[in-house]
């Protein structure tokens, strides 16, 4: 069994690597691929059409960046989780525990009021990441939450 970690000083943001990368570029190569045809697609199509084709790139790329923004913060008032719609905030002492299993895509935060919800910041595929920026979370979360009170 491995050392237990030490809490982070606190503010402390957890972001996926590859993910950021991954849809980043792909936005980047999208909206510049949507301005290049909407510049040489053939003469039928009118102003309007290379327009729509350059807002339906940008739109993908607004997609991307849903995906790309995913963080988990931690600061002292509390923890915040930004998935790719939604953004959920919560004090310590309403965060019970944080697991990653093998073979989940991102851990799971589990409350006091018995929902769960998923960190996309932490993502599952990072493997070595994900375990410590895991264990980093759970050290902090039985430092300021109830979780370790027994």
């Amino acid at each position: 069994m491995s050392a237990p970690v030490p809490p982070p000083p606190l503010p402390v943001i957890w972001r996926p690597r590859k993910g950021r990368i991954v849809a980043y570029t792909c936005a980047t190569l999208v909206v510049i691929g949507s301005v290049v045809m909407a510049v040489l697609i053939a003469e039928p199509f009118q102003v309007a059409d290379r327009i729509a084709l350059v807002l339906f790139g940008c739109a993908i790329a607004f997609v991307l960046h849903l995906l790309g923004r995913v963080r988990v913060e931690a600061r002292d008032e509390g923890l915040t989780v930004v998935n790719a719609v939604r953004v959920h905030r919560y004090s310590w002492p309403e965060v019970l525990d944080v697991t990653l299993l093998e073979g989940d895509p991102w851990p799971k935060l589990d409350f006091s009021d018995g929902r769960t919800v998923g960190a996309m910041g932490i993502q599952g595929s990072e493997k070595a990441r994900a375990a410590r920026a895991t264990a980093e979370l759970s050290a902090l979360i039985h430092e300021r939450g109830e979780a370790g009170e027994d």
